[in-house]
């Protein structure tokens, strides 16, 4: 599963940000730049979104830090400064791609897809033996087949990888796959597992009857 890191202050934009992408990434987010530099300097992600105006250590110095120390990982940089002088200081520093603020989730997430294309970053995953998911192409592999997943049902089948052994409840899956004015209903969830179970089996994606459904 691909981990992202985020360095954003501002609380709000922070946790819109979290939210939107732990739907489908392992998110780790900081708002203080030298607790972002020791944190990216012990664990490995697999894309960086650095805000630039941040205390302690600005992004762009500490993007410049991580590339002299040879750190190669994908960075954006979400920001508010967008005068030509500061895009060109940003992929100077080190930055693959610039997004400005304020900006759309739909804009990141496809900003994000690219530099996926571009580095193939956490395209595949084995989930068990005989079993490998591509994130990046709503794709599993069962004993050397191909079958494509509706986004849906992919975006529900990497939540419950980066849930491995916990029962998530209905409520919990449809809080963290669909937005607020998109809820689903009951039987819409029940599909999409039957359709994952039918693929995977009853021993992968287990019906903990009254609780939910627990994966592993």
């Amino acid at each position: 599963m691909r981990r992202i890191f985020i360095l954003e202050d501002d609380p709000l934009l922070g946790e819109i940000l979290e939210e939107h992408l732990q739907k489908r990434f392992k998110v780790t987010l900081l708002q203080e730049g030298l607790a972002a530099e020791e944190c990216l300097l012990k664990e490995r992600f697999d894309l960086w979104l650095l805000d630039i105006q941040v205390p302690g250590l600005n992004g762009l110095e500490l993007l410049k830090n991580l590339r002299t120390l040879g750190f190669k990982t994908p960075a954006i940089f979400i920001t508010s400064q967008n005068s030509s002088k500061d895009l060109k200081a940003g992929f100077e520093a080190g930055a693959h791609d610039y997004i400005r603020k304020p900006f759309d989730l739909d804009e990141l997430d496809a900003r994000i897809q690219n530099l996926s294309n571009l580095f193939g970053l956490g395209e595949e995953e084995e989930v068990a033996p005989g079993i490998t998911f591509l994130a990046n192409r709503n794709l599993l592999i069962l004993q050397g087949k191909s079958f494509s997943l509706r986004k849906k049902e992919a975006e529900i089948f990497s939540l419950f990888l980066q849930n491995r052994g916990k029962t998530l409840t209905p409520a919990e899956i449809i809080a963290n796959i669909w937005r607020y004015e998109e809820t689903p209903t009951p039987s819409t969830l029940r599909s999409h597992i039957k359709s994952l179970r039918k693929l995977l089996g009853d021993e992968l994606i287990q019906n903990i009857r009254g609780l939910g459904y627990r994966f592993g």
